[in-house]
């Protein structure tokens, strides 16, 4: 009895330890969000850099300051997890992405959207993939299977558009933003369709049956995900038109078009979906039909709630990147090999190079022969910078890169380790870099715009 007694006031003293611990924890990370909120608006005003490169800034800073404290064994404060990123992280970021857009100029140019979206992530995914192929395995970096080379293409062929986008204008470039925008949403969900498709099947063996399975996979996705995205969002505007909910209740009215936006996202993952086509296509017809039929103040109210939610979890994501990248379990291991790791990352940044030119270049011609007037063509300065916005690697990479190389444990697989720093140094290196020399090529676009 006495001895049952002492167990449970132990288990019961390690459960407050470890309820302390995370609210320690998360007061930590809430702190740092309000840092990277205030110091990223006033260094934005001088154009050095936006939240999301303060995040990283910050999330590194603390990582060491943790690593220091932690004597080295750990760096962060929270522990990733790719259900935390897909299920409560990435849903306001896309949802407003289709809310905030402005339609007029995205369905004008919808099909160069979808040509640089689908078709370009596509060509893109082959060039990545046939070339880590065809380096890696003379780099000798670890037995890395024909699927674990398709993922990397998905993984590489994920653009990441949140700090691009917030270095163009909506108003001042239109066309620009329009297509950067747009081909930046529809690439991250092709990505992650591909990604999906590629766990589905057996792909050791691989003949013409099996890639046709997998081209039909990828199409029934990719046309079943926005149905189900452009369904969701009609029977919220005919709920809150028949029932004019805001006649007696704003809040109601605002809690259900968040909850029909959520629910389509997770009816998505639960029939093994895209729920980024979904959610986003969701928000596109919930902006034009669902929104003109609620009351002034949840108009006002529903603009600004979504768009809060998706510029936190921005920041969140960007502050975690920034301190995990320092977490020493990954790096212990590519330790005896550095050259390895770094030759890794500079053959993944060329191929992403490579992989991007390769489509946006010809497929900007193809859309130009179709193009009658001259301001909807898309001329040689404004192709250089949607090639070189499309460079920039984030969440969805790491998230993907995660979930591919995690499974047999980072810390014991020599491939495994080094593909996941590698894709954490991609990461770092095209978004910090790649925004700051972004700033010229815009502001020359925009200065020859005005002319």
């Amino acid at each position: 009895m006495v001895i049952g007694l002492a167990t449970m006031l132990e288990k019961s003293d390690a459960l407050f330890a470890s309820d302390h611990a995370s609210v320690v924890s998360m007061n930590l990370f809430v702190a740092l969000l309000c840092a990277c909120i205030v110091l990223g608006h006033l260094l934005e005003e001088t154009r050095w850099m936006n939240e999301s490169i303060t995040a990283l800034i910050i999330g590194s800073c603390t990582g060491i300051v943790i690593l220091l404290i932690s004597g080295g064994k750990s760096s962060r404060i929270l522990v990733f997890s790719e259900d935390l990123f897909f299920i409560y992280l990435l849903p306001p970021i896309i949802f407003n992405a289709g809310f905030q857009v402005k339609k007029k100029q995205f369905f004008r140019n919808f099909m160069t959207i979808m040509l640089f979206g689908a078709v370009g992530t596509l060509i893109s995914f082959v060039i990545i993939s046939l070339g880590a192929k065809h380096f890696f395995e003379k780099m000798n970096i670890g037995d890395l299977t024909i699927s674990d080379y398709l993922a990397i293409g998905a993984i590489f062929s994920a653009t990441d558009s949140v700090c691009t986008l917030q270095v163009l204008n909506q108003d001042e470039t239109p066309l620009l933003y329009s297509l950067v925008f747009g081909e930046g949403v529809v690439n991250d969900a092709t990505s992650v369709v591909l990604f999906n498709a590629i766990q589905r099947f057996d792909l050791t063996h691989i003949n013409s049956a099996i890639a046709l399975e997998f081209a039909g996979n990828f199409f029934y996705l990719f046309i079943l995900s926005t149905a189900l995205g452009v369904a969701a969002g009609l029977l919220s505007a005919f709920v809150i038109k028949k029932l004019y909910i805001g006649r007696h209740s704003t809040d109601r009215e605002v809690a259900l078009m968040m909850l029909l936006a959520y629910l389509s996202y997770m009816l998505a993952e639960l029939f093994h979906l895209s729920s980024i086509l979904t959610v986003f296509f969701c928000g596109i017809v919930m902006s034009h039909y669902t929104w003109h039929n609620v009351t002034d103040k949840s108009k006002v109210t529903t603009k600004h709630t979504f768009a809060a939610l998706s510029f936190l979890a921005e920041i969140f994501i960007f502050l975690y990147v920034g301190m995990d990248a320092l977490d020493i379990e990954k790096w212990d291991v590519v330790r005896s090999s550095p050259g390895q790791s770094i030759g890794v990352s500079s053959i993944l940044l060329g191929l992403i190079l490579v992989g991007r030119a390769a489509f946006v270049f010809p497929l900007s011609f193809l859309s130009n022969l179709t193009k009658s007037s001259l301001d909807e063509k898309i001329d040689w300065k404004k192709q250089v910078t949607i090639w070189w916005a499309g460079l920039m690697r984030g969440a969805v990479s790491m998230a993907l890169a995660y979930n591919q190389f995690t499974t047999s444990g980072h810390t014991k697989v020599l491939g495994n380790a080094i593909m996941i720093t590698s894709t954490i140094t991609v990461v770092l290196f095209s978004t910090v870099v790649r925004f700051n020399a972004l700033l010229k090529p815009v502001c020359i676009i925009v200065k020859s715009n005005r002319v």
